[in-house]
């Protein structure tokens, strides 16, 4: 069983413009979340608007199964844990903390509750599942009322810069809910790629050979005085992992090297003269 609540309710109270109640319904979504309920929005049949759909963008269903009420108490119902998203009431009003560590405290509060006892949370022997929590935002034009703000557990601000931390609707919602979804553990990240086939290292000495052959062949490696050359491209190509399909595009430029210089496989090529700017080789053989 977790012990913080999958599905938290989002509840948004007076909102004044379909495309935030869309975009909103799209932020919930791509979360893993779809508790959506409305606050005698401006527009009482915003959730079925052709803008609100449009900016759901594939989050029809979130709109569907979204509901209107009247009171923020029809909203509350079932909830046992309130978080504002507005500030603080300057006379009095709950704390005030951020979203990750809210959520963090009380994912170990109520890991730590043992059944019979509550310390402020729903006793563990008379809950099913983990206490319902629920976050509310106000509307676009005035935010949440002293009096809707008094009646949550906390106030959640989201940090920002302190000149500015002005947030559009839709993007307070986005935000809590990835912070409350990283409280839940998160999700994995999705490969977009095939898995890479590393080259081994019998591969990487084979390209080295290779390219041997075409340095001799075009009289940039002595094969007299070969002095450290080889080590050193060999230790070049030590320095990261090679997958199979970068060996083969060095193995084919030796290859376009050979012919471009009219070299056979394994052509004879004029020594090359000794000179101190050309660095020593060896041979892997």
């Amino acid at each position: 069983m977790s012990v913080l609540d999958p599905q938290p309710r989002f509840i948004l109270v007076e909102t004044s413009h379909p495309g935030n109640v869309g975009a909103a319904a799209r932020a919930l979504k791509v979360m893993g979340f779809g508790d959506l309920v409305l606050v005698r929005p401006r527009l009482p049949d915003v959730l079925s608007l052709e803008e609100t759909v449009a900016m759901a963008s594939g989050a029809a269903d979130v709109l569907t199964r979204a509901r209107v009420v009247d009171e923020i108490e029809d909203a509350l119902e079932g909830v046992h844990h309130l978080c504002a998203t507005a500030m603080t009431p300057r006379d009095f009003g709950p704390p005030t903390a951020s979203p990750r560590s809210h959520f963090e405290g009380l994912r170990r509060r109520y890991a730590d509750t043992p059944p019979g006892e509550s310390h402020g949370n729903p006793p563990a022997a008379d809950r099913v599942g983990a206490p319902r929590l629920a976050l509310l935002f106000g509307g676009e034009r005035y935010g949440l009322s002293n009096e809707d703000v008094y009646r949550a557990h906390v106030c959640l601000s989201i940090p920002t810069h302190p000149d500015y931390g002005s947030l559009n609707l839709a993007q307070a919602v986005q935000l809590m809910a990835y912070e409350y979804r990283q409280a839940l553990g998160g999700f994995e990240v999705q490969a977009r790629t095939d898995p890479v086939q590393w080259a081994d290292a019998a591969a990487v000495a084979g390209a080295l050979r290779h390219w041997q052959q075409v340095l001799e062949g075009i009289g940039f490696l002595d094969p007299q005085a070969p002095k450290k050359l080889m080590p050193r491209l060999q230790q070049l190509l030590n320095r990261a992992p090679w997958a199979q399909e970068e060996v083969h595009i060095l193995r084919g430029m030796a290859r376009a090297v050979e012919r471009a210089a009219g070299l056979g496989p394994r052509a004879a090529t004029p020594s090359a003269p000794d000179s101190p700017d050309l660095p020593p080789r060896t041979t892997l053989d």
